[in-house]
């Protein structure tokens, strides 16, 4: 493509810039809109990914037909195969009729999967057969259905990484990538991001009927020399509030200062939709959380029992010992492990430990299961508070519900 073709593309898309990066990436879509290969766009978020689609749908023998853009980290796991694939009467609760879904509706044209490496495992599956074969099944039917669509991926995770930890199908990558085009960010665009401003300001100017906001020479090289993690949509967002808040249309640096966040010992990672906090997948995540707790408590008493025992022997000697009145207890919780468990007994009484010594009880270290444990804590719960199931429970801090099942479980009634 000729540099005049590729201006003429970007005046029609409104795609600004002259970087060497953006200019190979819209070239490449150019190249590749007229075949039927997959296409997956990556960079960070907020460099403009969006409008690479746009360009290769447009210039494809596809423009006629449908184009369907997909924000797959925005639908829930749960309706995602019925959003794609469509569903049939009565599939699921709440299916009251037959649905499409976009593979349907698209027939014929494009489909834009955005942020494609927040699908769940099995939705890659499915997806991985439309791409092999052009075929897929609507949730709840039994019949194979066709469609013709030209897919065009996005993603700003990094999907080797996800195929490293098997969140993402090795197959379905290659398959996805048969062209792949990087769109760079702004920090690595160099002059764009004067460009982008101008023009975002004349939006603005434009949009709220005020003059256009200028930058000074020293704030150039300021909104140069800044990192952008949130790329062009951070600039266009910044640039609107500078073009509301400042009634001086001069920006200068110290002005342009107070608008950019600070960036120190900030890493440029890709933004994950979704995910942003610690959460437990599954039942099992929980119950190694809930052990790995458990074994730090246990660690924990054990080095209080070898304390205390140390010291009775040092009694035994004539040493003065030292009493503890309490010690942290381990509440064990109905997990199906082996774990090391300190069981306390009473110790027979010996003739050789002084009279001064109050407790002469010794600890034994056993291992036992956790059932075993749980069954007595419940036992003993029941007996303290001689057979009344509410107040057992309460005790144990859990449902009445759960020590109903586990009495008729360990055959306590």
């Amino acid at each position: 493509m000729t540099k005049a073709e590729i201006q003429q593309v970007k005046l029609r898309f409104g795609i600004i810039g002259n970087n060497e990066g953006l200019m190979r990436a819209i070239d490449v879509a150019i190249q590749v809109a007229p075949t039927d290969l997959s296409v997956l766009i990556t960079g960070e978020s907020g460099v403009g990914k969006e409008s690479f689609p746009q360009i290769i749908h447009q210039y494809s023998r596809r423009k006629h037909g449908q184009y369907i853009a997909v924000n797959c980290g925005a639908i829930p796991e749960g309706t995602i195969d019925s959003e794609l694939f469509g569903h049939e009467k009565g599939a699921f609760t709440g299916a009251i009729g037959e649905r499409k879904g976009y593979f349907g509706e698209a027939n014929g044209g494009t489909i834009f999967l955005d942020e494609v490496g927040e699908l769940p495992l099995p939705t890659q599956a499915r997806l991985l057969r439309v791409l092999e074969s052009g075929e897929f099944i609507k949730v709840g039917s039994s019949k194979v259905e066709k469609t013709d669509v030209r897919i065009v991926a996005a993603t700003n995770v990094n999907l080797r990484q996800a195929i490293a930890d098997g969140r993402f199908r090795e197959d379905l990558y290659y398959r996805l990538n048969t062209v792949p085009i990087q769109i760079p960010p702004l920090r690595g665009r160099g002059e764009d991001a004067l460009l982008l401003f101008r023009k975002f300001a004349s939006d603005f100017a434009e949009k709220y009927h005020m003059p256009a906001i200028q930058l000074t020479d020293e704030a150039k090289q300021v909104l140069l020399a800044y990192s952008w993690p949130g790329n062009v949509r951070q600039l266009k967002n910044i640039t609107e509030q500078i073009s509301i808040i400042e009634t001086n249309r001069d920006i200068t640096a110290p002005i342009l200062r107070n608008y950019l966040p600070e960036q120190e010992n900030v890493q440029h990672l890709p933004a994950l939709a979704g995910r942003r906090e610690k959460s437990f997948e599954s039942e099992r995540e929980i119950l190694y959380q809930v052990l790995f707790d458990m074994r730090q408590d246990v660690t924990e008493l054990k080095k209080l029992v070898h304390t205390i025992m140390a010291e009775r022997e040092n009694a035994a000697v004539g040493n003065k010992p030292t009493y503890y009145t309490t010690a942290p207890s381990v509440v064990p919780q109905p997990l199906e492990a082996n774990v090391p468990t300190i069981i306390r007994q009473p110790a027979k009484p010996s003739a050789t430990v002084d009279d001064d010594i109050q407790d002469t009880e010794e600890y034994v270290e056993e291992s036992l299961s956790l059932d075993d444990v749980e069954k007595e804590m419940i036992r003993k719960a029941l007996e303290k508070h001689h057979g009344k199931r509410k107040s057992a429970a309460q005790d144990l801090n859990i449902s009445e519900r759960t020590l109903y099942r586990k009495i008729k479980e360990y055959g306590l009634d």
